[in-house]
C-alpha cells in the first residue's frame, strides 16, 4: 500500500500515523510546500521520504490535508496525476467549494470529500498524534459520486482507525459547521484579543486566568493560516452565524444594563440543556 500525504500538519500527520499503525506494510510518502515539515515528518517517522505530484501515479491512497483555499485549487491537478484505482480524499473543514472544483473532472469517481471532526489547537508535523480520529465523526459529502468499490475500500480504512461515518450534502455541511466549529474559533480568538487589549500586564493574565478562561481561549492558539482560509471559504455562513451570536451577546448586555437578573438567569438556564446534548454525543 502506497500512501501519499499532501500537507504534513496535525491532520495529515495523524492520519499517516494511524494508517501505519493499522497497516504496517504501508509505505507513507509526503508532499509539503514547507521543506522543514518534510524534514520533521521524516525525523518523526511520519513518512519515509518526500514525493512530488508526479509520483501520485503510483499511489494507492492520496490524503489532501492542506488549507481549504488551496485544496480547491490543487485538487484538479492531483486528480490529473493519479492512477486508475487511486483513492483521493481531502480533510478540509469546508466542502462546497471543494466539491464544486472537481464536479466535472473525469476522475471525480476517485475522490471522496470528507471532513473528520477531530483536531487540537496545535499545528505542524510535531502536533501529529495517534488515535486522534478514534471515536470521532467523519462527514462524507456526495458519496454517490465516488465509485462504489473505492467507497468500500475507504470505509475499511475509516473503520480501522475508529471513525464514525455520517453522510451530508456539501451545502448543509458548510452551514452547520459554521455554527458548531467556525464560530467557536472566532469567539476564542476575539475573547483572547479582548483580554490582551485590556490586561496590559501579561503576569496578571497568567496569575488570574482560571480553567474556564483557559478552556475558552484554547482555540485561539490554533493556526491563523488555517483558520483565515476556512473563514474565507465559508464567508457567507460564518457571517450569518456571527450576526446571530452578536445579537445574543447584545441582548445579554441589555439584560445586564437594565438589571434584569431574572432574564439573565432564564437565558443561562435555557442554554444549560447544551450539556445534555453534548453528553449524548460523548
Amino acid at each position: 500500500m502506497k500512501v501519499h500525504v499532501i500537507g504534513l500538519g496535525l491532520i495529515g500527520g495523524s492520519l499517516a500515523l494511524d494508517i501505519k499503525r493499522e497497516f504496517p506494510e504501508a509505505e507513507i510518502f509526503g508532499i509539503d510546500a514547507n521543506e522543514q515539515h518534510i524534514e520533521q515528518a521524516i525525523k518523526l517517522g511520519i513518512i519515509s521520504e518526500a514525493a512530488t505530484i508526479k509520483d501520485l501515479a503510483h499511489a494507492d491512497w492520496v490524503i489532501v490535508a492542506i488549507p481549504v483555499n488551496y485544496i480547491a485549487q490543487l485538487l484538479p491537478q492531483i486528480l490529473d496525476n493519479i492512477g486508475e484505482h487511486t483513492i483521493v480524499f481531502d480533510a478540509g473543514s469546508t466542502k462546497a467549494a471543494i466539491c464544486k472544483a472537481v464536479e466535472n473532472h473525469p476522475k471525480r469517481r476517485n475522490f471522496i470529500a470528507m471532513h473528520p471532526i477531530a483536531g487540537t489547537e496545535f499545528s505542524g508535523p510535531s502536533a501529529a498524534i495517534t488515535r486522534l480520529f478514534n471515536g470521532k465523526t467523519n462527514i462524507i459529502c456526495e458519496v454517490e459520486k465516488t465509485a462504489f468499490k473505492l467507497q468500500e475500500k475507504a470505509l475499511t480504512l475509516f473503520n480501522a482507525i475508529g471513525m464514525r461515518i455520517r453522510y451530508m450534502d456539501p451545502i448543509s455541511h458548510d452551514t452547520h459547521i459554521a455554527y458548531v466549529s467556525h464560530l467557536s474559533h472566532i469567539s476564542s480568538f476575539m475573547l483572547g484579543k479582548t483580554v490582551i487589549e485590556k490586561e496590559k500586564d501579561e503576569r496578571d493574565i497568567f496569575d488570574m486566568a482560571g480553567s474556564g478562561f483557559a478552556s475558552t481561549v484554547r482555540l485561539a492558539k490554533s493556526s491563523p493560516t488555517t483558520w483565515a482560509s476556512i473563514f474565507k471559504e465559508n464567508k457567507t455562513n460564518v457571517s450569518q452565524a456571527l450576526q446571530q451570536y452578536i445579537a445574543n451577546l447584545q441582548n445579554f448586555q441589555q439584560l445586564l444594563d437594565s438589571e434584569d437578573y431574572n432574564g439573565m438567569f432564564d437565558e443561562m438556564e435555557n442554554t444549560n440543556r447544551i450539556k445534555n446534548i453534548l453528553n449524548g454525543i460523548n
